[in-house]
This record gives structure tokens, sequence and C-alpha cells, in this order.
């Protein structure tokens, strides 16, 4: 049965967290700041002001404030600091039946994702794929975002996602589909296959983004996934933004298109692309978990928040 977390209201307690790497002191007093400013109090996790090189502090530690954010009665929502890496070191020092017995609005995304399929698999938790409090938030967000953002984690009716005016959505393979939304960033996807949490596609439409990679890389993640199995069993594919998924100046390349159209396209799915959702501004949000309807042809994509 999926667990729709409790909207959230101004004046909600918002708990922030740095599940993967960290940042710096002024970045985490700006997020404080600016959510505030959008009506919530907020609730700083002792992993927003540690740091273990590349990691927001100790494992036990990060893995410690997602639990207690959850136990937390008096935090209403989640949301996290920032990606990097470090939160598939974690997966195995969480307590899934905290999560479950005290469902709240999380929020992140990036390396996110990991805790994102792991709770929608294991605590059959809606999540949501959105805005993060130290980089997104940080000078304020764009009223697209925000409107995004604040539309998604305080609703109960039905969401038609759609792209900022002006950025079309295109279809790749056309066709309607029906199942949960889940995904998010490639790489971490992967990241998760042969491990007990590994994403689960079978009947659902798979959302995908990436930031940093060039082709070849992308193209060996795609791979993998059909490899696996994951692209033949979702019923639908989103491909959502690749930020600077480039090849080197000169580098003998195929494009990003070339690639998408040779691994996904003979899958024949219904399949859409340039979802401005992933590591951009304007940044659509994304209700993970959900079931969601993808009219390729129209680039149509409605989640069932009813």
């Amino acid at each position: 049965m999926i667990i729709r977390p409790r909207n959230i209201r101004t004046g909600d307690m918002i708990g922030v967290i740095a599940p993967g790497s960290p940042t710096t002191l002024n970045n985490v007093n700006m997020a404080k700041k600016h959510l505030e400013e959008l009506g919530f109090r907020v609730k700083m996790g002792d992993s927003c002001y540690s740091q273990n090189g590349y990691l927001a502090g100790e494992d036990k530690l990060r893995a410690k404030d997602v639990n207690n954010m959850f136990l937390n009665d008096n935090v209403k929502g989640i949301i996290c600091l920032r990606g990097g890496y470090g939160t598939t070191r974690i997966l195995d020092l969480i307590n899934y039946q905290w999560v479950k017995n005290h469902p709240k609005v999380f929020v992140g995304y990036s390396d996110i994702t990991a805790l994102h399929i792991a709770f929608n698999q294991l605590c059959n938790l809606v999540t949501y794929h959105g805005p993060m409090a130290g980089v997104d938030m940080l000078d304020g967000m764009d009223e697209f975002t925000k409107k995004s953002f604040l539309s998604c984690i305080g609703t109960k009716s039905n969401i038609n996602i759609g792209n900022p005016p002006g950025t079309a959505m295109k279809c790749m393979c056309s066709g309607t589909a029906k199942g949960k939304l889940t995904g998010g960033n490639l790489s971490l996807i992967v990241s998760t296959l042969g491990t007990p949490y590994e994403i689960d596609t079978k009947g659902k439409i798979l959302f995908i983004e990436e930031v940093g990679e060039r082709p070849y890389v992308i193209d060996r993640s795609l791979t993998q996934l059909k490899n696996a199995g994951k692209l033949r069993d979702a019923e639908g594919i989103v491909l959502g933004d690749f930020k600077d998924c480039v090849p080197l100046e000169d580098e003998v390349s195929q494009s990003l298109k070339e690639v998408f159209y040779d691994i996904i396209e003979p899958f024949n799915k219904p399949t859409i692309y340039n979802l401005k959702a992933g590591h951009c501004i304007p940044m659509v949000t994304l209700p993970l978990g959900l079931d969601t309807y993808l009219d390729a042809d129209k680039c149509q994509l409605i989640v069932d928040n009813n």
C-alpha cells in the first residue's frame, strides 16, 4: 500500500540533513535562512555541520540524522542539504521501520536517488525529487521552481507535470503508459544493481537524469540498465535534464541524442525527453512512488495524487 506523507503547511518544522557530501557553514546558514523565508521552522541536523573528507561526517552520524529526523514527530518534512556522494554508504544503517511508521515529505535529488529508491521500495513511501536546501535554495528559488516544489509537497490533487514556459518536452517513442514513477540520477540508479536496494522498474515509469558525464559514460550506464532488464521491464521512460553531458573538445563522440536513440528507442516504450527535472534551474519537482500516466505523443505526464 502506497504511503502518502502528510502535506507540508506554512509554519511546519522542516528538518535539513546532509546524507552525502558537506558544504560550507555559510551555505548551511543561507539554506536555513531561505527555508525560514518560505515560512517554515527549521531544524538543522548534525550532519549539516560535519565533515569527514568528501562526506558530511561519519556514516553512522549521517544515518543517525536520517533516522532521527523521521522519528521526530515535530519534524513534518525533510529536505536534503545537498547531494555529492555518500548515501549508498548508509543504506544498511537506515531504520526502515521507523521511516515507514513516521512517514513524512522527503526531498532531494542527485546522490539522494539511492534513498528515494530505498524508501519507495522498502517503505512504500512517496518521496520528492526536488530542490535541495544548500544548493537550489541558497539565493532563493526562481518562481517556477518554487511553485512546482510547494505545489507538489502541499497538494493532494492530481499533478500535471509541465516544463517552464518556452521549454518543450519532446517525444521519442509514441504511446501511453501507466505505472508508479521511479528513478532519478542515472549513476545512482546503476549503483543499486546487484544490491538489496536494486531498482525495480517492472510495471513502472522510469525517470532518468544526469550531470557532467560524457556521452560514452551515459552509453555505458544505459547499456548496463538494458543488460539488467530494467529498460525492458519499464512501462515507459522519462528523460530529464542531462546538464553538461557533452564530449570533450575535439573528442570523437556520438551525441547524447544518438545514444538515447541507439539504446532506448529499440524498446519502443512510450518515451519523452527534455523534462526539466534534475541538475537544472528552473527545476520541476517530481513525486516518486505515485501512479503516473504518460502520454508520449502529447508529452503529458500526470501524477495521480488523490
